[in-house]
């Protein structure tokens, strides 16, 4: 299980490259029950742990995202193996696997 702050820290660390994302964004824990809402909609990252609404839903564990963020592991592979879900729109999450550097 990843440290959350840990995860937060690195997602703002890329906060240059995710402010061209455009959407906002849910990363929902499952393995913490805990939810972190990535809001890029007006060009500025603001990164906090909330539930809000958002575009995109994409329900992980903690490792996944960890792995995501770190280029360990790509978009596309969580997707199909099933270890990433996505709710909303799929076009924000391509885009944010593109960000991430999963072409």
């Amino acid at each position: 299980m990843a440290d959350v702050s840990a995860l937060i820290e690195a997602m703002r660390e890329r906060s240059d490259t995710l402010s061209a994302l455009g959407y906002k964004v849910r990363f929902d824990l499952t393995d913490q029950n805990i939810s972190l809402l990535l809001d890029a909609a007006d060009g500025k990252v603001c990164l906090e742990q909330s539930a809000g609404d958002a575009d995109a839903v994409l329900k992980l564990s903690s490792d996944t995202l960890d792995k995501l963020v770190s280029g360990r592991l790509g978009a596309m592979l969580a997707f199909s193996t099933g270890r990433l879900k996505v709710e909303g729109s799929r076009g924000v999450a391509l885009k944010l696997a593109s960000l991430l550097g999963d072409e």
